[in-house]
């Protein structure tokens, strides 16, 4: 039997679903399927997400020659052959350029990958070029110059994915729409998050259990977990992921890696996504690490990065490093401390002006009215230099926001800056 992911292909660009970022009506891409004058290019990304579909799709709206070949099967004489009948196409009667679709184009060899470039240069042919590996790094550079545009395939979002699964469900002709079976929502909604961005996984995954479920049966999400091997721990309801990520954050608080590595599989486990546990993480960052360990914030932007980047199920090993790094490290709260006591005082006093000194200069006549005259430049005093900077009232009443702690490295700004205080008292 024919997949379920072949059966449902998109046709058109209509039904042509994510990657939104190049592909909408209006773009340039659309635009230039349309209009019939769509260039050479190169997709990269996962599986799944649509690089071949779009291929076809492109051929069929510009009705030309199309070849599609898998560069892991397809020798170098095998596509000089295929070139040969392109030239005769091109150049004889029929005026005609192919497009050559090629998947994997990374496995190929320098050698493989330049016998394209004459055929390129004299418009023979237009080539889309397929690859899930970095073009930067896999394709020669002479063919990079030579194509367009690289279009980057990200990872399909949920919603895409669902939408994608609704439209199956629902077709009688290509899907499962004429088959008795029913779908609990939830089932729905956890298939889009297993397929990890994947619509051929999603699809074929619901045409594994059409085929094996009896008539009249509603989908549970325990079939979902079971056709795809493994337990389902999804939240029971959307506040379960909340407590868990309260738990996290004051597992991490607390300095206990084990319980917060607990919570991060349970979160993991229960289908949370990357975006939510990653922004979760930078907050602890700077709310409860802060001023105790500065460079936890990049170290731990450089995790979430890296996992938006790699994607489910090695994000977590990403995101398991920030988890441990955040409860190992002291804390301090200092920062969110800080802010919240300006924050207060701001919104229930007025204040005075900006001291007359730190106002901005940069304009002809600052200095006939004072602005700016008496400010000493820190540096020209080696680095410090005793001076007003709040507003009057404040300074006269001594306000303090940031109180540092002792822990971690604040210790050392907190001696730091109680030296500058002793030295110009």
């Amino acid at each position: 039997m024919i997949p379920l992911s072949t059966r449902m292909r998109p046709q058109n660009l209509e039904e042509f679903f994510g990657q939104e970022h190049f592909l909408y009506p209006g773009s340039l891409f659309y635009n230039s399927v349309k209009n019939r004058s769509f260039d050479s290019a190169i997709f990269f990304g996962p599986s799944g997400t649509g690089k071949t579909t779009l291929a076809r799709i492109i051929a069929r709206e510009m009705d030309g020659d199309f070849q599609e070949i898998n560069a892991s099967t397809t020798g170098t004489k095998e596509f000089k052959e295929l070139l040969e009948s392109a030239k005769i196409r091109f150049f004889g009667l029929e005026k005609r350029t192919t497009y050559f679709y090629i998947d994997e184009f990374h496995r190929w060899n320098k050698m493989q990958q330049d016998s394209l470039l004459k055929a390129l240069e004299e418009g023979v042919i237009r080539f889309i070029g397929s690859t899930t590996e970095n073009p930067y790094f896999s394709i020669n550079n002479a063919v990079i110059s030579r194509v367009r545009n690289i279009y980057q395939f990200k990872r399909l979002g949920e919603e895409d994915l669902k939408k994608i699964i609704g439209r199956a469900l629902k077709d009688k002709d290509r899907g499962i729409g004429a088959i008795d079976i029913s779908w609990d929502q939830q089932a729905v909604d956890i298939l889009a998050k297993l397929s990890n961005g994947d619509a051929r996984v999603a699809l074929d995954t619901v045409g594994f259990i059409a085929e094996n479920v009896d008539r009249g049966e509603r989908v549970s999400a325990e079939r979902v977990g079971e056709a795809m091997q493994r337990k389902i721990g999804f939240y029971d309801k959307e506040d379960d992921k909340y407590n868990l990520l309260s738990a996290l954050q004051k597992s991490i608080r607390g300095s206990d890696p084990d319980a917060a590595i607990h919570y991060f599989a349970r979160l993991i486990d229960g289908g949370s996504d990357i975006q939510t546990i990653g922004r979760r993480l930078l907050v602890m960052a700077s709310e409860d690490v802060g001023m105790a360990y500065p460079s936890a914030v990049s170290i731990v932007n450089s995790c979430v990065q890296a996992s938006m980047m790699v994607g489910l199920p090695e994000a977590a090993i990403n995101l398991s490093q920030a988890v441990i790094l955040l409860a190992a490290a002291p804390k301090s709260n200092s920062a969110i401390a800080a802010f919240e006591r300006a924050s207060e005082d701001i919104k229930n006093r007025t204040m005075d002006d900006v001291p007359d000194h730190l106002k901005d200069n940069h304009y002809k006549g600052a200095e006939k009215l004072g602005i700016g005259v008496t400010y000493k430049y820190p540096h020209a005093y080696g680095g410090y230099v005793k001076q007003q900077y709040l507003p009057d009232d404040l300074y006269r009443e001594g306000a303090k926001y940031y109180i540092p702690t002792e822990n971690g490295s604040e210790s050392s700004f907190k001696k730091y800056l109680e030296s500058l205080d002793k030295k110009h008292d």
